[in-house]
């Protein structure tokens, strides 16, 4: 619990921050900003390699799989599409309803509240001794199909945003060809993976394609380059290897901090919403979301709380399936899932690369810190439905 009130603290002191630091710094703020995102890029591929590792599939009972995926999809599909429409007819004058940029930015931005996070969930439920319970392993399966779905519809999301141009199709190709590799040789790379070996990938993941970047842009022009996020690249490469469960001391420090990190640079990497500076980003915003004024803090606050609600309703479907078990089971298996994270704060960040703010942007971090604080509330909620449905046994399954 403590950890995950960290991960609301660190977000909120980086949200913060971004509101001073640009007056602190002046002239240096440039640089540091360019560096911190460099840093937070690692930090998430690093994240996301772990999150990959974790991805353990049986390719000889893939069939088995199919139903699992499709109610993940929908548990992720559901509450992103809730907050679209809540961002576009609630947020925005009537006039943006049926502008095109309106629609595609809100697509992208409602992205955060689609995954589940995986290792703050896994981690808790262990702690309540859980491992072997139907709840458990059911929810191992849709949380980690829930960011592999998270992670493959960015692609056609990033697409919306940049145009039928060439770059998409060279995008395409590089989604097809990594997706091939990670099903093709899963669990095949007998690599060390201690946090070192991690963290060195993930700097190479980086590398690669911001070199692509930088390279394509420099040969046509930043408007027509090719920006690959580490998001399907490092999670790949998570698929890949061979999994080793290392659970020392160093390691689980390490791995939290950067977690902890991670989320700072989350909250530096917001633009200014305030004072002069945030008018003045408003006014010269480009995009539809960014242009939008900032709202009294009290309206903003109702509007997480609003946001918050509608996302978590969303995560209700695992409800609606598997008849077999009991409803306590399945309400567990839904409330288990409205845990939030890092992979949900990294689509917020990538986002920001497409200049989407405003106040949609102010909300969903928000959103985000509020579900953060509530998660340790929700997996003691899905304790107690355990109980009711194992009894004092719930160390066993069903």
């Amino acid at each position: 619990m403590r950890k995950v009130l960290s991960f609301s603290l660190f977000l909120m002191l980086g949200l913060v921050a971004s509101q001073l630091l640009p007056g602190l710094l002046g002239p240096a703020y440039a640089p540091f900003k360019s560096a911190s995102d460099t840093l937070l890029y690692i930090c998430l591929g690093f994240i996301m390699i772990n999150v990959g590792r974790e991805f353990e599939i049986d390719k000889s009972r893939w069939r088995s799989y199919t139903a699992d995926y499709f109610i993940a999809m929908a548990t992720a599909a559901l509450p992103w599409l809730l907050i679209v429409l809540y961002y576009v007819f609630v947020l925005l004058p009537a006039d943006l309803w049926s502008s095109a940029d309106t629609w595609k930015e809100n697509l992208l931005l409602s992205r955060f509240a689609a995954p589940t996070s995986a290792g703050i969930l896994f981690t808790m439920l262990a702690a309540l001794h859980l491992q072997q319970s139907w709840i458990y392993r059911k929810i191992q399966v849709l949380a980690i199909f829930d960011d592999l779905d998270t992670i493959l519809l960015m692609i056609p999301l990033q697409i919306l945003m940049i145009g039928l141009k060439w770059q998409m199709f060279a995008i395409v190709a590089v989604v097809v060809v990594l997706l091939a590799a990670g099903w093709r040789w899963q669990a095949s790379w007998n690599v060390r993976q201690d946090w070192k070996r991690i963290l060195a990938l993930s700097v190479a993941v980086c590398a690669v394609t911001q070199g692509i970047y930088l390279a394509t842009a420099h040969w046509y022009g930043p408007e027509n380059s090719i920006h690959i996020e580490v998001l399907l690249p490092a999670f790949v490469i998570g698929m890949l290897m061979r999994h080793r469960h290392l659970d020392t001391p160093t390691e689980r420090r390490v791995a939290t901090g950067i977690s902890f990190l991670f989320m700072l640079l989350v909250g530096l990497s917001m633009p200014r919403v305030t004072g002069a500076a945030g008018d003045a980003l408003t006014a010269a915003a480009t995009s539809v979301t960014g242009a939008q004024p900032m709202m009294p803090w009290g309206v903003v606050a109702l509007h997480v709380v609003a946001v918050s609600v509608l996302s978590n309703v969303g995560k209700l479907v695992p409800l609606l399936f598997y008849r077999d078990r009991r409803m306590s089971e399945r309400l567990a298996l839904s409330v288990g899932m409205f845990t939030r994270g890092e992979v949900g704060a990294g689509v917020i960040f990538i986002a920001l690369g497409y200049n989407l703010g405003g106040p949609a942007l102010v909300i969903s971090v928000l959103t985000l810190v509020l579900n953060l604080i509530l998660t340790g509330g929700f997996v003691v909620w899905v304790r107690r439905l355990a109980l009711r449905s194992y009894g004092p046994a719930a160390r066993t399954e069903a």
